[in-house]
């Protein structure tokens, strides 16, 4: 079982990082946000926040995903002791554990996703331009920024400005979604996981319904 408990305790940081690493997202969310033309360092940060998540999240899975089919095999030998009940009890925490940050995680995402939304609409109105929420998203859906930005007229600086906001946005959405998108097939595997988990875990181990 040493070799079990070290396995865990390396899962165990690694959600603790990816919970660290969310937080820190969402300090560069903010970051971005409060600045109409964000520094490229900042963006670049988040970028790299983003990817070192989703390394840290695809690791964490095949860890789990490996000592869940060692428990599999175990029961398909109809084995039972008190160091499966306790591989199953482990297994089943660091699974849920996992799958709290990555809901957080998802959570950060769409709020970002919506924030950047709503500074690309009040933007738009600077120009003269109003939108209704359902024209946004499908422009936002279809990447047609210039349905709303070819005819307005550059006549003032303001005008300049707001255009160069809503492009910055548009962008950050764009590497949003393809984040989300990365991750989702992965977060649904996992999510179904701890769902099915109910079949083998202790009461008090139920895992919450997403």
């Amino acid at each position: 079982m040493d070799e079990f408990f070290e396995q865990v305790e390396e899962i165990r940081g690694c959600i603790e990082k990816l919970s660290e690493d969310v937080e820190q997202v969402k300090k560069q969310h903010s970051a971005i946000l409060a600045a109409p033309n964000p520094d490229e360092k900042t963006k670049q940060e988040l970028e790299d926040l983003t990817a070192d998540i989703k390394k840290t999240a695809n690791k964490v899975r095949s860890k789990l995903k490996a000592i869940e089919q060692s428990i599999e095999q175990e029961e398909g030998l109809n084995r039972s002791s008190a160091d499966l009940r306790i591989r199953k009890t482990q297994h089943s925490t660091l699974s849920r554990k996992f799958v709290e940050v990555m809901t957080e995680y998802n959570a950060t995402q769409s709020k970002y996703r919506d924030r950047c939304k709503d500074r690309i609409q009040r933007q738009l109105e600077i120009t003269g331009r109003t939108t209704t929420n359902e024209e946004l998203e499908d422009m936002l859906e279809s990447g047609k920024l210039a349905i709303f930005t070819d005819d307005i007229k550059m006549d003032s600086q303001m005008t300049k400005q707001a255009l160069n906001e809503i492009e910055t946005r548009h962008n950050e959405i764009i590497k949003l979604e393809t984040s989300i998108r990365e991750l989702h097939d992965m977060f649904v595997d996992m999510a179904m996981l701890v769902e099915s988990q109910t079949t083998w875990s202790e009461p008090c181990l139920t895992p919450r319904k997403l």
